[in-house]
């Protein structure tokens, strides 16, 4: 079985593909107060004023908490840095009269449903699919950036592999609580400069690069 059937049998069994679903506008765009959430792995830096000795630079552990001096497992996962700030304030408000925190995010992750993941026939990644690496196929994730384009996401991932076919790539995408698949070419795009095919990728989008036929 090629690798593409193999790929779409795998994807017919984890999302649900509708028949007749809306088309996929390039010009679409998160809301206006897309804001971005703490997820696993970002790292955070904790300034409280005036208190260096519980300051403190953090990365928030896989099961979305962080401990902090005079703080244990503070879950942080799913909130703003600002929410964060005033539950760090509440938390050291036992032990600091009227602290005063600022929460900076130095590296990012993201929640699971604000990344953006690449799987297939992609440059990058362990082994270095499609350019003589060990793995057939690779994957990767990207914290979601406003604005973010798919030319923008080649940029970030590298590009795909020798082996991968970009116009039969698709971008899977929740639209109202379902799952759709769309086709992009990113072939158009890159080698033929065709901005039409430069489409919007929105927090949540799934790129699938398959492998070309030969």
């Amino acid at each position: 079985m090629s690798g593409f059937k193999v790929m779409v049998t795998l994807l017919s069994t984890l999302f649900l593909i509708s028949c007749g679903h809306p088309p996929l506008d390039k010009d679409v765009d998160v809301a206006s107060d897309y804001t971005y959430f703490i997820g696993p792995g970002d790292g955070i830096e904790i300034f409280v004023w005036d208190n260096p000795d519980i300051s403190k630079s953090v990365t928030v552990r896989p099961d979305g908490k962080i401990s902090t001096p005079l703080i244990d497992d503070l879950l942080v996962i799913g909130k703003t840095p600002s929410q964060l700030a005033r539950d760090v304030e509440e938390n050291l408000s036992k032990f600091v009269r009227d602290p005063l925190v600022s929460i900076i995010v130095n590296s990012f992750e993201g929640v699971y449903d604000q990344q953006v993941r690449v799987i297939g026939q992609i440059s990058g990644g362990a082994g270095g699919a499609g350019m003589g690496g060990g793995n057939r196929y690779s994957a990767q994730t990207f914290p979601y950036r406003k604005a973010m384009t798919l030319l923008d996401l080649m940029i970030q991932l590298g590009g795909i592999g020798q082996f991968g076919d970009g116009n039969r790539s698709s971008i899977i995408r929740n639209i109202d609580g379902k799952s759709y698949q769309f086709g992009v070419k990113i072939d158009d795009l890159i080698e033929e400069g065709d901005l039409s095919a430069n489409i919007k990728i929105l927090p949540g989008d799934i790129l699938i690069v398959p492998e070309a036929f030969f």
